[in-house]
């Protein structure tokens, strides 16, 4: 398989598995803790969701042929606390991932060294990809800690729990080495 289909694979499988490790961690809270904020300076799990969604349909609306930074897009009001309720900023989630894995699934390989702009500044289509898998896990990650914070005890860990390394590992040594993608176990694990 060409490194460029290999890339495109390992980005979705990623991304689902980023995707799917919030979910799994909002899954723990109660409604009303998804609009919890510490402070006035902190942004609760819902506004994360709703920056992340408005980032996500501006960047993979036209990824290839318009500005990723969209002129409908109003990035300030992604951090107001707008939303009510788990279903509709769960609605607002999800149109956010659906945009960008539509996006994704129909980039060619060969597309992928594209110039496109963000903001007017140019970069292939593959380091507007990278930036993204760096920010949408950096939210991700505080989505994960605030869920935990808010859980205390109550968390169940989504990835090696606290303490378990040793049997992780001895679990993973214990099989046949094997050829494929991190995801692939750890999205089995999750479901």
């Amino acid at each position: 398989m060409e490194i460029n289909n290999i890339f495109l694979v390992s980005v979705k499988k990623q991304m689902l598995y980023y995707k799917t490790v919030s979910e799994k961690a909002m899954d723990q809270l109660e409604e009303e803790q998804l609009f919890a904020s510490v402070n006035e300076n902190t942004n609760s799990i819902a506004t994360i969701i709703k920056h992340m969604a408005g980032n996500m349909l501006s960047r993979w609306t036209g990824f290839l042929n318009s500005d990723g930074e969209k002129e409908w897009r109003n990035r300030d009001s992604e951090f107001e606390n707008t939303v009510n309720s788990k279903e509709e900023i769960l609605k607002i989630w999800n149109e956010g991932w659906n945009c960008f894995f539509k996006a994704i699934e129909e980039l060619k390989p060969e597309q992928l060294s594209q110039i496109i702009y963000i903001r007017n500044e140019g970069q292939t289509a593959l380091d507007a990809i990278n930036r993204q898998l760096a920010h949408y896990p950096y939210h991700i990650g505080q989505i994960v800690f605030y869920a935990k914070m808010l859980k205390k005890d109550e968390w169940t860990s989504l990835t090696i729990p606290k303490n378990k390394s040793n049997n992780y590992n001895a679990e993973k040594f214990a099989q046949e080495k094997s050829n494929k993608h991190f995801t692939d176990d750890e999205l089995k694990k999750l479901q």
